[in-house]
């Protein structure tokens, strides 16, 4: 559902993850709200962000300004990435293998709203450890920035292009 939020041209929202927090005071309890999103252009960039608000709504946007200025580009090979790669962040570990073309997006909750956000069409996904959505989404961006295509290596090692 790509909308125009004002974050580049079209742009892909997802909220992953909308956490409450109860403060104990003198009249009761005091609420607030924490969200994760990820925005992406569906071409290759994406970006996640957390913010925290008394309010659902302020902390969504304040997740989406922070993910808008977070955007990474992300190496993408028709429509899949160019290799199998591992990322870690914290207890969380997520695998990311390249999919031939019609399998889809086989992957989590969490992981599926990130590859959906960049532009993967065809990705085959497994996590390992936590299931905490917040840390296998830091552990997809971290898997993410590792990737690199075939020029990308051959321009980094200085070697002529074949």
């Amino acid at each position: 559902m790509p909308t125009d939020a004002g974050y580049g041209e079209s742009s892909i929202e997802r909220v992953v993850n909308i956490r409450r927090c109860a403060a104990v005071v003198k009249g009761g309890r005091r609420f607030s709200f924490a969200a994760m999103t990820i925005i992406g252009n569906g071409k290759g960039k994406a970006g996640w962000g957390y913010g925290k608000a008394n309010e659902v709504p302020p902390s969504v946007e304040k997740a989406n300004k922070q993910a808008a200025r977070q955007m990474v580009e992300i190496s993408l090979q028709e429509g899949t990435i160019p290799h199998a790669v591992r990322g870690k962040y914290g207890a969380g570990q997520v695998l990311l293998m390249p999919a031939g073309p019609g399998t889809g997006i086989i992957a989590g909750a969490a992981v599926r709203s990130v590859c959906e956000a960049a532009g993967i069409k065809n990705i085959l996904t497994k996590s390992y450890g936590t299931n905490n959505p917040i840390t296998l989404v830091k552990a997809t961006f971290q898997a993410l920035s590792q990737l690199r295509t075939r020029q990308d290596v051959e321009r980094l090692r200085g070697v002529p292009l074949s």
